[in-house]
């Protein structure tokens, strides 16, 4: 990794500190404003121009007053509300709301931070106060706390709703009418509190390399995080805090090292095969010779276990389709081995739990189980054969409704096929356990029927099964 020594990191002990300079290959500079504050750095001033008063204003004398929340108010001499002073803690609340409106704003628009549609950046951390004098020359001074002992303005503010979170979204049922099987229990919710990109994606990596997946590693924490957790504690038998950084990355040290290194592009990557789309029609996908990836960026993206947004994120300006690109990825490290004797396949959860012969749970897998058009199978089957990368035959007559097909095709292999790169066949007929070709949408959309995982779970599951295991569907 380049200006970054493991051996060095491995003789100091772990910080946030150290964690800021991990995650310096993730992310590029963050920008600070400058902002008046008091010496402890418990209070800050925040103008209605902005977040920052660049002068001092001289209009005569200033006068201090309460708004109906209580909070100070700085009035100058017209009557104009030159400045209300908030707790600290408040002001990154909404700080890193506005972060969170800015990243969605980007994920949707895909407007750069150099656009000038892009939303004007706020502190991520008190760290990024600045000290000193403010802008003008003016000594900072220290404030006094209006807050003190006032339990309304020490509530907490509601949280927003999390993008990646389906669980506080809408959505359509996914399960049927039958009655099933009650899922295995689990652990009160995890609550993941306010983290930073790079923490959450270390997070992330240390569940995905114990064979917990959180499905793509993007840096958000959401559901199928929530669900890793849960399920990597009742194997374990112990507590992850995934507020604890220093934990997280000492485990890391010890199963695989940093979260993230670096990977020269080589020529065999930037030549595919590609295919320039892949159309919806699976009368067109038949016509194709094949349904590769669609870029290089997609190809990377899966190799180690990414958002392909996250990917492009990490590396801005990167040349993708250039051999010898180096460019920045997640050290996914080796792939969970062992037998898996059962699967549970949780409806309820979005979650597949796989199991050895003395019971114990080994990996678990975010996953897309059936919908109320067409519901999983319920109660218990078993796995008839493995096919990696296989074709798909389509026939409407067995299968869901495409388009306006009514022949059976048969469609080539392909990471972008239907199934993705795997195919676990079950006893019931036109049932599995198979890869997907959208990753991101594993655990938040329904499937036709089927188990669908992101195509490394489903691979790295496929190949600790074999025929006879058996495969139970609960609610």
């Amino acid at each position: 990794m380049t200006g970054f020594s493991v051996n060095s990191f491995l003789k100091t002990s772990v910080s946030i500190a150290a964690l800021a300079s991990i995650l310096a290959v993730a992310a590029g500079p963050v920008h600070a404003q400058s902002v008046y504050g008091g010496s402890d750095r418990d209070m800050v001033l925040v103008s209605p121009q902005g977040d920052l008063l660049d002068e001092v204003p001289e209009r005569g004398s200033v006068q201090v007053t309460r708004d109906s929340r209580g909070r100070q108010v700085l009035v100058d001499g017209w009557g104009k509300v030159v400045a209300v002073v908030m707790s600290a803690d408040r002001y990154f609340d909404r700080a890193e709301r506005r972060l969170m409106r800015r990243d969605r704003y980007q994920e949707v628009t895909g407007y750069p931070e150099t656009s000038p549609d892009y939303f004007p950046p706020a502190p991520a951390s008190r760290d990024d106060l600045t000290t000193g004098t403010v802008p003008g020359g003016v000594e900072r001074g220290t404030l006094p706390d209006p807050f003190a002992n006032d339990p309304a303005e020490e509530q907490a503010l509601p949280a927003l709703p999390d993008e990646n979170d389906v669980a506080a979204l809408p959505s359509e049922n996914v399960g049927d009418s039958e009655t099933f099987v009650p899922g295995p229990k689990f652990d009160p919710a995890i609550a993941i509190g306010k983290k930073s990109l790079g923490e959450i994606t270390a997070l992330q990596v240390l569940l995905d390399r114990d064979g917990f997946s959180p499905g793509v590693i993007d840096g958000k924490k959401g559901s199928n995080v929530v669900k890793a957790i849960e399920a990597w504690q009742q194997a374990y038998g112990e507590t992850l805090d995934p507020n604890n950084t220093e934990d997280i990355l000492q485990r890391l040290q010890m199963n695989g090292g940093l979260p993230f290194t670096t990977y020269e592009i080589t020529a065999a990557d930037a030549a595919g095969p590609y295919v320039a789309a892949i159309p919806e029609d699976y009368a067109h996908k038949a016509a194709l010779p094949h349904l590769s990836y669609t870029s290089t960026t997609e190809m990377l993206a899966e190799k180690f276990h990414m958002d392909e947004a996250y990917l492009k994120e990490m590396n801005p300006g990167v040349d993708f389709t250039l051999p010898g690109s180096i460019i920045k990825v997640i050290n996914v490290g080796t792939t969970k081995t062992g037998k898996v004797a059962k699967i549970v396949a949780d409806k309820g959860r979005k979650q597949v739990l796989a199991y050895d012969d003395a019971g114990a749970l080994i990996a678990a897998y975010p996953a897309s189980i059936g919908s109320s058009d067409t519901p999983s199978p319920s109660g218990t089957v078993s796995v008839e054969r493995v096919a990696l990368n296989p074709g798909y035959t389509y026939n409407p007559k067995i299968n869901f409704q495409q388009g306006t097909n009514d022949k059976i095709l048969t469609l080539p292999p392909g990471p972008n096929g239907p199934v993705g790169t795997v195919w676990i066949a079950l006893s019931k007929p036109t049932y599995g356990i198979h890869g997907t070709p959208e990753p991101s949408k594993i655990g938040k959309t329904q499937s036709h029927g089927c188990i669908r995982l992101t195509n490394w779970d489903a691979t790295e599951l496929a190949k600790m099964v074999k025929q006879g295991v058996t495969v139970e569907f609960v609610d």
